[in-house]
Formats: C-alpha cells, structure tokens, sequence
C-alpha cells in the first residue's frame, strides 16, 4: 500500500494488463493463445504434513487435476525452478521418498532435469507429462528458502484467468477542506491501469460493486452515498467550466466573486472531469468477490472520444470496523466487542487481521481444519472481525498450531454469511484433522499511515535499528529518539508491528552501537504499551513533557524484529494429572531454599528439622509457534548454581502461585529455566536443543519441554496455607523477557479444593481457552463439598 493522494490497496501480485491498448479498450475476442513467461496453465502448490509454509510435497496442477512429481534423477536445480514458480526465491534443500506423506492422483513428471535456471519447470526435459513409472511413494518435495520473490501471489490466495487486470484500487475524497484524516472511508473510484489512474463510470454501478471495493480497502460494509450530492457538484462544476451567456448584452462584470464555502470541492470535481479519466465501465459484481479484477467489467479503448455519457464518476461510502473507527480528539481506538460476542477471532498474528482462525463452541475456543478452507471462508472470518475481505487463506498453520478442540472442517461459505457459523461445515472428528491443519487469515486493512510515523536506524538490516519517531505539527514536524528507560519486549512489539515488520526479537535500552546519524533529540519518554497497540502514540507516554533518567543517545530505545516468533503453552490436562502433596523434610530442601524455592515463612523454620508442605506437578511447556523459544541471554552470560549444578539461563521462567476466588495470592513459587531444552518433540520434528555438556538452551518448534513433578522448585510451598477453595495458576514467562506471537495463552489456571490433608486439582485450563462467561463461572466456583468432581 502506498500513501498516496488517497486510500490506495495494492495487489499482491495480479498480473499487468498485458498490452497498453488492450487496457484502454472493450474485451475482444483474442487473436491468437496469449502467452507469459512462466508457466503456462500450471498451478503450483506445497502439501503434506508435518511441514512449515517453505517446505512440502510438490504438486502441479495440469489440465484442471492435481498431481506430483517422481524423484527419480531430482535434484537441488529442479528444487531452485519450483521454489521460484512458488514464490520464493530459491530452494535450500528438496526431499525424496515420499518425506511430506504420499499424494494422490496423477505422477505429471518423472526424470526431470532442470539447470536451475529456467523460467518455467515446463522448460526442464523429462519423460513427457503424466509418462511415470513411479508410485506415490517416490513423491518428491522442496525446501524452499524463507523469502518471497517481489509482487508474487499465492496460489491459495487469487486466481485471476481475465487477460485485463485492475492492479489498484483507491478512494479520492472530494468533499472536506483541509488534510482529511486517515483512513479515506468516501470517495471517487480511481483504479490504477497502466497508463495510470482513472475513474470508473457509475452507469450500472450497485451495492455489490462497493461491497467488494470496500472490502479490498479493509472495510467490512457499505453505506448509502448521497449521489444526488455529487451529481449537483458535478453539475455545477460543469457550469463553471462552460458558463452560459446572459439574456443581454451587458458590461463585462469585473467584480472578484467572493469566497464561498464549497467551491474547494467543485474546484477539485472540476479538475478531475478535466482530465478525461475515466478509464472502466460495466462492473458487475455479485458482491463475495475478494478483488475487483475477479468482476465482470469494461476498459475503454484508446480511441473511444466520448467516455460515460450522461454518468458521473462511481462515488463509494465505506463503514470501518471498531478498531478503526475515527473520532474527533480520539487518539485511541474504542474497545471492541469481546469475543464471545463475536465467537470468531485471531490468535498469533503480528498485525490486526491476521491469525489462526478460532471459534467459540460450548463456551470453549478451538481451531478450525484447513480442509477446504478457501478466500470465500476467511473473508466471512474478516467482515465478521470488522476488517475488509481476506487477502490470504492460510493453511497448514502458517500462523502457528493452537491446541484443543478442533471444532469445524471442511467448511463452505458463499461470501455473504454473517459468520462463520452460518456457513455449511462438518463437525469434527479425533481422526479427521490434527492442528498441523489450523486454519488462518490475511484481512485487508485500512490504510491509516501510522508506518509513515516512525522509522529504524543505524540497523544491519532493515528489521533492526534505533527507533525514531516523527512528532510535532504542521509547522515544526521533526524526527526524534524514544528514551531507553523502561523500553522492553511489549514496547518493542508495538513498533514493529507499526513497522510492519513483523514480531519483536529484542527491545534494547542501550544503542550506542548503532550510528543516530542527525538525530539526536528525545521527543518521547515514559512509553508503556501492553503490546496490543496498532501505534506507539496509543500507548502510554509522557506527551511533550520528556523525562528521561539518561538522556544520552546511547540509552535510546531500540528494536530487532522478526517475521516470526515462537509461542509457549503449558499442557493443562498434565497439571492436573500429576498433581499431588509431599511433607519434605526440612534437611533435603538447602538447595531450594538458596534459590528461594520456598515460602518466606521458611526462613524462621527449626532447620534441619521439620519439613514444607509442597503441591507438586509436572510442567509439559510446547512450543506451537513459527520460531524456536530461545533465552534471551546468551551463554556468557548464564548463571552458575553451585548447590544444584546447573546454570540458569533466565532468572525467571515461570510464576507458580496459590489464589483465592476474589486473587489474593495465598501462596507463590517460581521455577529460573536451569535447563530449556527438547525433551520429546512431534513426529518428524528433531531435537535441537539439549542442556547436556553446556549445550544451547531452547525449545524448537514442535517440541516441549518437560519439567517432572519429581525435581527441585517444581512446587508451591503451601505450608501456610489454610483449608479452602483455591486457584492454582500457573504463567510462563511472566516478565515478558523472551518475545512471542501470543502471550495471552501463557497463564493457565485450575480449581482445587485443600482440606488440610488432601487436594483437588480439577477443570484446569489455558487463561484464554473459556469464553468470558465460562471464566466468570469458573471464578465463582463454589468448591466441592466431596471427593467427587463434576
């Protein structure tokens, strides 16, 4: 999207018109087969399972059928030409036997050999399309590297067969004095051809047709256009430019005209019908299209003289959803509904509009199987969150695996559902899909400019960077520092998102070893986000009053963001598994009590004798995000304990504490991550990380690591604590020290029931897995007054 005069939405990746005067005229049959680079006819996509969006079992579709590639004689330069037919930019590695699980359907190519560079995999030679002696077992896949070529499309994402494409779409505002405030929700239709921009004709022109143009700017609906409005400033603008003469001959009037309100808008109407530049006629939309070049529609040729007559340009009103909705002296946006209003939202997206699509069924979140998922689908998921139709569905997780329920495949939606719920689907089955499946979404956004607000420099590479930020009004607008103090991995996560870089790797307070360049001034101090913020000016911050504790350049704050991010969630069901009380003698605890394992009470204990109370449990951490977890200080830096033998690689890694119905902590404990690593991971997934022979410290996508009930500090010291109805909650990472996609999802919590002797631990959960009135019941949970639980 670039910040034109007007709202503009780019298309990723559409094809050009592909001759200049073809753009300006009528459809016509063509003369001949028109012809591409590439691949002509042929489809593309990655599949199988498990896999990461880079990597998958090649399958070709030819002549409207599916099909795969053998293995026979592949190699590393076949891999280089499909990754490039895939998007991507180059292959790092390929696969052989079947590694992403069998296709189906036809082998297209067996012995194919390719030099690595052709433009097309039809260039390679090979036994000739659909001539295989292979099995399904044989199937080939690629490994591509993580980075698109420029402009490319998905193949999931739009298929256009029209030869005449529309490459943008924006709105031009005409009415209003002054800089209009982002984002452009009314205006003239202006689409982008090759000789430049033009407007569309509104003879012909419905609802439909700005359903799909508001919903390509990232609005969810329409509303009614006063046309009449515009046809009178129209008219009006067409008297100023041909006046009518008058009833007598008079004396030339050389009075200046006054200024009136309105003439700014005619003025510009003017100008615009001056330049002749209508450019589309005939659309027709049904209205579920997710662009406007998948309509029926017109160009004008080049020799047509007489454009739209007796029509006006196409004028479109467009409604924004609540997170962006614009007020008068309102910087941030209003609450959005929760989301059990809506039983639909994204979970471990970097930007509003993009997730792993979740539902709400029976009072419980769960995830939805990519099995037929397709743009129909995700653009009811977009209008149903506020946002415009989807630019991308997603499958096979590209938004990271959530866990639980899978409550709906092989959903079928025609576009014009309300919700998601309305549309035809299947319930799920255990064996129909595993989260490797999950469903997500792209949605189209509304162009706000906040990106254009802040920058990063003195970087290796645009992802990293001092943060500076562009303050002041019209009259003094400067570039300026953001003070160090107190910046973390929240803020951090703000400006990247608004950078439109993705997650936050590191906040940095210190950055002397990045050049400032010119800038030098600290504009803005005292940030504190919460990490969801659209924008840094929506956070919390001193104003114009700066307060820096180090005003040096050197302390400002600073970024490393990345396109991803890992994900951290405690296996609930194993908590209450495993969990259970010991009385351990006082004698056996000096080393837990070093590392202040223990409730502070212990400290005036009768040592050696006597013992602690302690609720024990196991902690199964998973890793469902699209990075590996890894801490954030490196191994120079960890710290040894003598008394355990260990290092400790993060002081604090997770909050265990006893609460109250109402949260008053009764009870704590924590747990420093003395050995982060891969103790068993999902099935083709190896183990990266392992604490033996001071060996790196992480968790790989894919895998858990677990901390047995059996071991040092994996407790809660409950001597103190009286008879009751408790809530054991438990927070990985609390201080936010490590970044990921999601932090909503690190608190779990269980009831419990302690009489004294014995403890129930029951109905544990993710913090967000239970609607908001679930939750409030869960809250208000009673106790149970026996062994039994309901």
């Amino acid at each position: 999207m670039q910040p034109a005069s007007g709202w503009q939405w780019s298309l990723w990746g559409l094809q050009l018109c592909l001759l200049w005067s073809l753009c300006l005229g009528s459809p016509s049959p063509p003369t001949g087969p028109e012809k591409r680079n590439g691949s002509q006819g042929l489809r593309f996509r990655l599949a199988g399972f498990p896999r990461k969006p880079y990597e998958g079992r090649v399958e070709i579709q030819r002549a409207g059928e599916w099909g795969t590639i053998c293995d026979d004689d592949f190699t590393l330069q076949a891999a280089h030409v499909l990754c490039r037919e895939l998007g991507f930019t180059e292959a790092t590695g390929w696969t052989h036997s079947a590694k992403h699980g069998p296709g189906t359907g036809r082998i297209w190519l067996d012995n194919i050999s390719c030099r690595g560079t052709e433009q097309s995999v039809s260039e390679c030679t090979s036994r000739g399309w659909g001539n295989s002696d292979c099995t399904h077992d044989e199937d080939a896949g690629v490994i591509c590297k993580e980075q698109r070529l420029p402009g490319f499309s998905d193949s999931n994402v739009i298929e256009v067969e029209h030869q005449l494409q529309v490459e943008e779409v924006r709105l031009r505002p005409v009415v209003g004095r002054g800089r209009r405030p982002l984002p452009v929700m009314e205006g003239l239709v202006e689409v982008r051809l090759p000789e430049g921009w033009a407007q569309v004709c509104d003879k012909g022109w419905s609802n439909h047709n700005s359903h799909v143009v508001c919903g390509m700017l990232g609005f969810p609906s329409t509303k009614r256009v006063n046309t009449a409005f515009y046809r009178k400033l129209g008219k009006r603008a067409a008297r100023a430019r041909h006046p009518k003469p008058l009833g007598r001959p008079a004396t030339k009037l050389k009075v200046k005209p006054k200024p009136r309100a309105g003439r700014g808008p005619i003025k510009r109407l003017l100008s615009q019908r001056q330049q002749h530049s209508f450019g589309l006629h005939g659309v027709a939309c049904v209205g579920t299209e997710a662009h406007l070049s998948l309509c029926s529609l017109e160009f004008y040729r080049t020799n047509d003289t007489i454009r739209c007559p007796g029509g006006s340009p196409a004028v479109v009103s467009c409604v924004p959803g609540p997170l962006y909705t614009v007020s008068s002296g309102q910087k941030k946006p209003p609450p959005r509904k929760s989301p059990e209003e809506a039983r639909v939202r994204l979970k471990g997206g970097s930007h509003p509009g993009e997730g792993r699509v979740e539902v709400l069924k029976s009072g419980t979140w769960g995830t939805v199987c990519d099995r037929k998922w397709d743009l129909q689908a995700a653009s009811v998921v977009c209008r149903e969150l506020g946002f415009g139709s989807a630019r991308e569905a997603l499958s096979g997780a590209r938004m990271g695996q959530g866990m639980g329920a899978i409550h709906l495949s092989e959903v079928r939606c025609s576009g014009q559902e309300p919700s998601l719920w309305k549309c035809p689907h299947r319930n799920i089955t255990a064996e129909d899909c595993t989260h490797s499946q999950d469903a997500g979404v792209r949605c189209n956004l509304p162009y706000t400019g906040v990106e254009a607000k802040i920058r990063l420099s003195g970087g290796r590479s645009r992802y990293e960077g001092r943060v500076e930020v562009h303050v002041g009004g019209p009259g003094s607008p400067r570039w300026g520092l953001i003070c160090g103090d107190n910046w973390g991995t929240l803020e951090a996560m703000v400006a990247c998102r608004q950078l439109g870089l993705g997650y936050a790797n590191h906040g940095l307070q210190e950055t002397w070893y990045w050049d400032s360049g010119n800038v030098t001034e600290v504009v803005m101090s005292g940030v504190r986000c919460t990490g969801t913020e659209l924008s840094l000016d929506q956070c919390a911050h001193h104003g114009a009053h700066v307060t820096c504790k180090r005003a040096e350049t050197r302390f400002t704050a600073g970024v490393i963001c990345s396109e991803t991010a890992s994900d951290l969630l405690l296996h609930a069901a194993l908590v209450q598994e495993t969990a259970y009380i010991e009385d351990r003698p006082l004698h056996m605890l000096y080393c837990a009590a070093e590392e202040n394992c223990l409730a502070s009470s212990a400290r005036t204990a009768n040592w050696p004798y006597g013992h602690r109370r302690l609720l024990r449990f196991s902690s199964q951490i998973h890793n469902v995000g699209r990075a590996d977890f890894r801490p954030k200080a490196g191994r120079h830096s960890w710290v040894w304990h003598e008394c355990h033998g260990h290092y400790h690689s993060m002081d604090i890694f997770t909050h265990y504490d006893i609460l109250t119905p109402n949260g008053t902590k009764v009870a704590e404990g924590h747990k420093a991550s003395f050995c982060l690593e891969d103790t068993e991971c999902q099935e083709d997934v190896s183990k990266r990380y392992e604490c033996a022979n001071f060996g790196e410290q992480g968790i790989t996508v894919g895998c858990w690591d677990l901390y047995r009930h059996d071991i040092d500090c994996q407790w809660i010291d409950i001597t103190d604590v009286k008879p009751g109805n408790y809530i054991l909650q438990v927070v990985i990472n609390p201080n936010f020290e490590v970044a990921e996609s999601d932090f909503t999802n690190n608190a779990m919590k269980c009831n419990c029931k302690y009489d004294g002797h014995r403890i129930w631990v029951h109905n544990c959960h993710i913090g967000d897995a239970f609607s908001e009135e679930a939750n409030r019941r869960f809250e208000r949970y009673p106790g149970q007054t026996n062994n039994q639980i309901i």
